[in-house]
């Protein structure tokens, strides 16, 4: 067996793991969000549902029961029996023999009339009206009449407690045995128990309870439900997408905050080296300079040309020097209002041989008399290298154009336009990026260093360009207000 090609043992620990794949903040806020967002709008939805649900049913509750009090005063005094005896008194057949001091013609005809208002009550399904000793002394179901009724809790608590009973709302149950519907409801029932005293209003004398089925109620009862849901959906929905554009706002300006600072630190890592770099060429770059001088002014021999090209590019190093010193200094200067026309016009100025003899037309419309937020200094330096940039990119002539784009009340975009040979997308998604250019020996700080001044100050530059067709600029200044 060959051990040169046996595969050796993995160690422990150096497996190479797999990638973590990095924290969307975004999508994490989504889900969490909408959990949170769905289970407070549940939450409020059945709180909601049960409480218009109650105090329906409550209040359709306390309506019937002061409707069947109403008429067992009224059957009473239409009669004209003693106020010594109610209604509830005289419901039980069984107690007739005692009521001496009532006529029985007067008592059965209260009694008959109370009943027969009581078995054609709106939305009826069946009532019993209990004896004290839960006897069913009379019902809507003849089937039930007599027959005593044990175990119902709600019943016993009526009596007990003297007191109406909570209406409750529930399912059909069939095994309780004084639910014995002449017509089954069709879903849903509310059942109430109503209290019927003596003359003193101390004892509970009868008990009436009334099932029913108010298909009015129940449909206003779902209408409102419907309602209360449809709001908490719209509710829910228009907060979620509220929150989730304000966290994805948020995560875009972080993600970009992020890449500026990822920028930021490369720039001054990259800054440092660069800054040394160029302190250290600037003596040696002068030294070579003066002893090419001399040379040139004690020989004038055929080095003579060797000597000059020595010092046009020891001066080209320099001025990329001064160039990449002033794109790193830091920009601390506080923005003052500066005339943006006189900045233009000065800058034009400087640049008018230069522009001649490149053979390029300039066209600058009328601009707005207007202070932007800046510095001379460096409002100068911004047009200076747009300028440079856009003769640089029209070496066969063309034409230089300046214009005011739009203006308001707060900011002023100025566009910079040349006919130059342009840039391609791949050139234009590099041009802000420093120590970019695509000019033979430049630099690359021009641009870099226009973006940054103009978003010092509160602003910022925008660049559109195609192949042969030339490139646009455009610097959007910050208005003072006057």
């Amino acid at each position: 067996m060959d051990l040169a090609n046996r595969p050796e043992p993995a160690v422990p620990g150096t497996e190479a793991s797999a990638p973590r794949r990095p924290f969307n903040l975004l999508r994490w806020y989504a889900w969490v969000s909408l959990a949170i967002i769905l289970s407070v709008a549940v939450g409020l939805g059945l709180i909601s549902s049960r409480f218009i649900i109650n105090e329906s049913i409550e209040r359709d509750a306390l309506l019937t029961a002061q409707f069947i009090t109403s008429i067992a005063d009224a059957e009473v005094r239409h009669v004209s029996i003693p106020n010594v005896r109610t209604m509830g008194e005289l419901l039980d057949p069984r107690t007739d023999q005692a009521m001496s001091d009532v006529d029985p013609e007067a008592r059965r005809k209260a009694r008959g009339e109370f009943l027969d208002h009581i078995a054609h009550l709106p939305d009826m399904l069946l009532v019993n009206i209990y004896a004290p000793d839960r006897t069913v002394i009379w019902s809507s179901n003849p089937a039930l009449i007599g027959k005593l009724i044990e175990g119902d809790d709600d019943l016993d608590r009526a009596f007990e407690y003297k007191i109406r009973v909570s209406a409750s709302y529930h399912d059909f149950e069939r095994a309780r045995s004084e639910q014995k519907f002449v017509t089954p409801p069709e879903q849903l029932f509310i059942e109430n128990y109503i209290p019927l005293f003596d003359a003193d209003d101390q004892q509970v004398t009868a008990m009436v309870e009334i099932y029913k089925e108010p298909h009015d109620l129940i449909v206003r009862i779902e209408h409102g439900l419907l309602l209360i849901w449809l709001a908490i959906t719209v509710g829910a929905g228009l907060v979620y997408v509220g929150l989730y554009g304000i966290m994805r706002r948020a995560a875009r300006l972080m993600a970009v905050q992020q890449k500026r600072l990822i920028g930021n630190e490369t720039f001054i890592a990259l800054g440092e080296v660069s800054s040394a770099v160029a302190h250290s060429l600037r003596n040696p770059l002068a030294s070579i300079r003066s002893s090419a001088e001399l040379a040139q002014a004690f020989d004038d021999g055929p080095a003579q040309r060797h000597v000059s090209d020595i010092i046009s590019q020891v001066d080209r190093m320099s001025q990329w020097v001064r160039e990449l010193l002033q794109s790193l200094r830091p920009l601390n200067d506080e923005a003052v209002p500066v005339d943006l026309a006189l900045a233009l016009r000065e800058s034009l100025q400087a640049y008018a041989a230069p522009l001649r003899r490149s053979e390029v037309t300039v066209q600058v419309a009328q601009l707005p008399a207007v202070q932007v937020l800046g510095q001379p200094a460096l409002l100068g330096q911004i047009f200076n290298s747009l300028f440079a940039n856009a003769l640089e990119s029209m070496e066969q002539g063309g034409e230089l154009r300046v214009e005011v784009v739009r203006h308001d009340r707060r900011s002023l975009v100025l566009r910079v336009s040349d006919t130059g040979k342009g840039m391609s997308e791949q050139q234009q998604r590099m041009a802000f990026r420093p120590f970019f250019s695509t000019k033979q020996g430049g630099l690359g700080v021009g641009l870099m260093l226009v973006k940054r001044i103009m978003e010092r100050f509160g602003g910022s530059v925008r660049l559109s360009s195609r192949l042969g067709g030339g490139t646009r600029v455009s610097l959007s200044f910050r208005l003072v207000r006057t």
